[in-house]
């Protein structure tokens, strides 16, 4: 191991001299004894939160993680920080790179300023909360996760977006929501174009209450659910119609 080198029982990490492969180690074995000891076994575990310094926006910080630990890293990220995430509550002081929270399975993961693409690509549950702006590809494929972005996002967001929630607090990029199925996606700003069976959708009682609930959860309840605008899918994609294959 590298001078100073990762524990299961530390408390702050530096990425300056342990590497990212004995950060994980150390995480996961933590995350174990964390659970080992809520099944009333005996062990060592972390008492939250974790700080990780010195990132240096280096790729798959904190990924697959299965445990309720509380980490915070104190700088930007590279691709796939907190991917895979189940219970695990994750904020990543500055920006950070391409898919963030993938997969995500629960838990919550913040980044406090911009996210890259494919913010909470695939991402099944738990919440992912961007306080700046998304670039493209925000949500993709999400499949029950909810995502808040403060600020706004680029072009494709929500791309075969499945079940979940995606809140946008800005604006919105061209081919917002193509090919969506069943998420409900908010946003506050100007869309610059809706995607392929995509469509505007009543904001009714039913939504203004979730709207709502899901800025108190995400911390943003300075935002007015009145300011936004619901999408949704029309549902035409749903079935292959003989009459229009040649539009396929």
């Amino acid at each position: 191991m590298s001078r100073g080198a990762a524990s299961a029982t530390s408390r702050e990490f530096d990425l300056a001299e342990v590497s990212v492969r004995e950060l994980n180690a150390a995480l996961h074995a933590a995350g174990a004894a964390v659970n080992a000891a809520a099944a009333g076994a005996r062990a060592e575990h972390l008492v939250g939160p974790v700080v990780v310094r010195n990132p240096g926006g280096r790729h798959n910080l904190a990924v697959g993680l299965d445990a309720p630990l509380e980490i915070e890293i104190a700088g930007h990220t590279g691709y796939y920080c907190a991917g895979m995430n189940q219970h695990a509550s994750v904020r990543i002081a500055g920006n950070c790179g391409v898919g963030v929270a993938e997969n995500m399975m629960s838990g919550r993961v913040e980044v406090d300023r911009n996210a890259s693409q494919a913010a909470g690509a695939s991402a099944h549950g738990g919440m992912l909360v961007v306080h700046g702006d998304a670039a493209a590809r925000c949500g993709i494929s999400l499949k029950g996760a909810d995502v808040v972005v403060r600020g706004s996002v680029g072009h494709m967001a929500a791309f075969m977006a499945q079940s979940g929630r995606l809140v946008v607090c800005g604006d919105a990029g061209e081919a917002f929501g193509d090919s969506l199925y069943e998420t409900r996606a908010y946003v506050a700003g100007t869309v610059a174009g809706l995607g392929a069976d995509c469509v505007e959708k009543e904001l009714g009682e039913e939504h203004h209450a979730e709207l709502a609930a899901i800025l108190l959860a995400a911390g943003l309840d300075d935002v007015e659910p009145g300011d936004f605008r619901r999408y949704g899918s029309a549902r035409t994609l749903y079935h292959f119609h003989a009459d229009h294959a040649r539009d396929y």
